[in-house]
């Protein structure tokens, strides 16, 4: 079941954004539907790429065409950048590819799931350039303690 919290998929340039929260169920294999919207904006070929998060209790989920220009930074690390090396191996090691199905649905391995905490719920949350899958308890810690002030230093950090 689709429930569809807020937001709203827009176009920027030619590039879609995956922007919004939904709120989906696994089915009892363990498949998750990803939104119709989202789905057209991973364009084709239709292939994800699923990493664990590196600093929170979730999911990364990227369309291909967004791995290029952070795929091009591992790839010219050195052979004896130690801390490099380990980003690159544990992600690469536990990450997935997952098959879309006719309904577009996708199966995310055990692992992964267990590593965000997902059992059945599942809040899927744009990121602009992707979007994260979470467990709704997770996402509620998360998303209820945002303080204004962190987020306007973070925008300038970033320079948006």
């Amino acid at each position: 079941m689709e429930k569809r919290e807020s937001g709203q998929t827009e176009e920027v340039g030619n590039s879609g954004v995956f922007v919004g929260t939904y709120i989906h169920s696994l089915d009892p294999k363990k498949r998750l539907t990803i939104p119709a919207d989202w789905r057209e904006m991973v364009g084709v070929p239709r292939r994800l790429l699923v990493l664990p998060g590196v600093n929170d209790k979730c999911l990364c989920v990227y369309p291909f065409r967004e791995m290029p220009h952070r795929m091009d930074k591992l790839r010219k690390l050195s052979i004896a950048d130690t801390k490099g090396r380990q980003l690159a191996r544990t992600l690469a090691s536990r990450s997935d590819q997952p098959a879309w199905d006719s309904q577009g649905r996708i199966r995310i391995k055990d692992d992964l799931l267990v590593h965000a905490g997902i059992e059945n719920q599942v809040v899927l949350a744009g990121t602009f350039d992707g979007f994260e899958l979470w467990n709704p308890d997770e996402w509620n810690k998360i998303n209820g303690t945002v303080d204004p002030k962190q987020l306007g230093d973070a925008a300038r950090y970033v320079g948006f």
